[in-house]
């Protein structure tokens, strides 16, 4: 049940994840030169690492990580919105 709940907050990071690369923000633009090679998606190839890296844990016995995973997640949201409301 937790990889379940881990899957479905991981497919609303992407999303969030692409709505913030897809935004435009100058705060994208300080980004190093090696996040730009591949148009940003080195960042979602991480985030893919995460989410996969916190489903295995899961899934191999580490229940508690899914707390860890919907912390991340509030995080994202909070940055997410920070950001596409132009209040940084």
């Amino acid at each position: 049940m937790a990889v379940i709940f881990i899957f479905i907050l991981g497919v609303g990071n992407f999303a969030m994840h692409k709505a913030v690369l897809e935004s435009g923000h100058p705060l994208l633009g300080r980004m190093p030169w090696f996040v730009h090679m591949l148009g940003g998606r080195i960042t979602l190839v991480t985030e893919f690492l995460v989410l996969l890296a916190a489903m295995l844990l899961v899934a191999n016995g580490w229940p508690s990580l899914a707390w860890a995973y919907l912390l991340y997640t509030g995080l994202n949201i909070a940055s997410a919105w920070l950001i596409l409301s132009g209040r940084v």
